[in-house]
C-alpha cells in the first residue's frame, strides 16, 4: 500500500524520485533518499537501487583507460587507429592523429551528427566515417564541442587493447576490485539487481528501464532484425553496443564509492585502483574556455541550448565554478572548484561532485526533471538544490 508522501510523490510536479549521498574519504555522512523507484509498482526508491546515470558513465570509462595506462597497455597520445586496426581520421583533416586524450577531453572533432546509439549488429567504422559525425570547422586538438560518439571509439579501443568486451573489462578494471555491483546496459548485471531498477520518466511516462520487476528481455540495443546474440561480438567493432556515454546502471550508493576513490586520489578503503600520477590527471582541466574555443552549452540528445553549462573539462571530468565571461557552471552557488561529472537523459539528472579543498563529495540523481531556467547558473533547480543539499 502506498502511503500518503508515495502517492504524493507519484501524482504531484516535482522529481519522481530523488537520491543524495554526502560524503568524505572515510565514507557516507549523510544518505537521503525519498519518492519512488517504480510508480507502477509502488516502490520507494533507495540508496542501492540501479539507475541509468547518463554521463557520469564517461567519468568511469576513463578511470578504466588510466588503468590500462598504468599497466603499460594504452598511451593517452598514441594514434588509436593504431589499436582499433583502421584509421580514423577527421576527413578534414587527415594528417592530424586522433589521441585517446582528444577523445576523452571532446577534443577530436567528433560531434553527435550521426547516431551514437547503434544496433548491435552495426559498425562504428562505418558510422564514424559519415562527414557529418565530424566539425568540418574546427581540426583535433583546436576546439572543444562535447560529443557522445568519442565515447564508442574509447570502448572500441578498450576491447582491442585488452580481448575483453567492454563490460566485462569495466568490471575487471573497476567494479570487482572497488566491490561495487554496476554495468554498462545490463549485460553484466544479475536479473535481481536489473528487477531493482530505478524507472526513468518525463511528465509520468516511463523513459528507460520500465522491466516491471524483472530483467530487460535484451540488455543491448537489438540488432537491426530484432536478434539479441552478445555471441555475435567482435573486440573492437562496435563500441556503442554496451552505452560507454551514458549506459552505466549503479546506485547512488556505488556512485559514491567512485567518488571517495576520486578524494583518495585513486585509492578508497584500502584498495589502490590508480597512481597517484593517474588520479592527478583526472584533476587537470585540458581545456578553459576563452571566449571562442569550445561550445559550453549545446545539448547533443536534445538539442537544449545550456549555455556556460561546460566551461572547464579534462579526461572525462567537468571542472566547476569558472571564471569569466559567458560561464554559468556553478550549481552550488558558493564558488568553490569543483570536479566530476554530470548526468542528463531520458528525463533524469545526476551528478558526482568532489571538492577537493574540503575533503568532500557528493552523489545525486533525480527522475523526471522538469527542465526549467535557473537565475543562478545553467543547471536545473532540481540540480542546484540536490548539490547544495537544501
Amino acid at each position: 500500500m502506498l502511503t500518503a508522501a508515495l502517492i504524493v510523490a507519484a501524482v504531484q510536479p516535482g522529481p519522481v524520485a530523488e537520491v543524495r549521498i554526502a560524503f568524505d574519504r572515510q565514507g557516507e555522512t549523510r544518505v537521503q533518499a525519498d519518492g519512488l523507484a517504480d510508480i507502477a509498482a509502488g516502490r520507494p526508491v533507495t540508496a542501492d537501487d540501479p539507475v541509468r546515470v547518463a554521463s557520469i558513465s564517461k567519468l568511469v570509462v576513463a578511470i578504466a583507460v588510466l588503468r590500462l595506462v598504468d599497466d603499460g597497455v594504452l598511451d593517452l597520445d598514441a594514434d588509436v587507429s593504431d589499436r582499433l586496426g583502421w584509421r580514423l581520421r577527421h576527413p578534414g583533416f587527415p594528417d592530424v592523429p586522433v589521441t585517446l586524450r582528444l577523445l576523452l577531453s571532446h577534443r577530436a572533432g567528433v560531434t553527435d551528427g550521426v547516431d551514437y546509439v547503434l544496433p548491435l549488429d552495426a559498425s562504428l567504422r562505418k558510422a564514424i566515417a559519415d562527414p557529418k559525425a565530424w566539425d568540418a570547422a574546427h581540426p583535433p586538438g583546436r576546439y572543444f564541442r562535447y560529443a557522445n560518439l568519442n565515447f564508442p571509439v574509447v570502448a572500441s579501443v578498450i576491447e582491442r587493447a585488452t580481448g575483453e568486451r567492454f563490460d566485462h573489462a569495466m568490471q575487471r578494471l573497476v567494479f570487482a576490485p572497488l566491490g561495487i555491483d554496476a554495468c554498462y546496459n545490463w549485460a553484466g548485471c544479475s536479473p535481481a539487481f536489473a528487477a531493482r531498477a530505478v524507472v526513468q520518466y518525463r511528465d509520468r511516462i516511463a523513459t528507460k528501464d520500465d522491466h516491471r520487476g524483472g530483467a530487460p528481455p535484451c540488455p543491448v540495443e537489438p540488432a537491426r532484425d530484432g536478434s539479441c546474440d552478445l555471441s555475435t561480438w567482435r573486440a573492437g567493432a562496435n563500441g556503442a553496443i554496451f552505452s560507454p556515454q551514458g549506459g552505466l546502471r549503479i546506485s547512488a550508493r556505488g556512485l559514491a564509492r567512485i567518488g571517495r576513490l576520486l578524494l583518495g586520489r585513486g585509492q578508497v578503503d584500502g584498495v589502490r585502483l590508480l597512481s597517484r600520477r593517474s588520479a592527478a590527471m583526472l584533476e587537470r582541466p585540458l581545456w578553459t574556455f576563452d571566449g571562442s574555443n569550445g561550445d559550453t552549452g549545446s545539448d547533443p540528445t536534445t538539442g537544449t541550448a545550456q549555455a556556460g553549462f561546460l566551461c572547464r573539462y579534462g579526461l572525462a571530468v567537468t571542472f566547476l565554478a569558472t571564471p569569466g565571461n559567458g560561464c554559468r557552471d556553478d550549481p552550488f552557488g558558493d564558488g568553490r572548484r569543483r570536479f566530476g561529472h554530470a548526468g542528463d537523459a531520458y528525463g533524469l539528472r545526476s551528478g558526482l561532485w568532489i571538492d577537493r579543498a574540503a575533503s568532500t563529495g557528493v552523489a545525486y540523481f533525480a527522475t523526471d526533471v522538469a527542465v526549467a531556467p535557473s537565475p543562478r547558473s545553467a543547471f536545473t533547480p532540481t540540480e542546484e538544490r540536490l548539490a547544495r543539499g537544501e
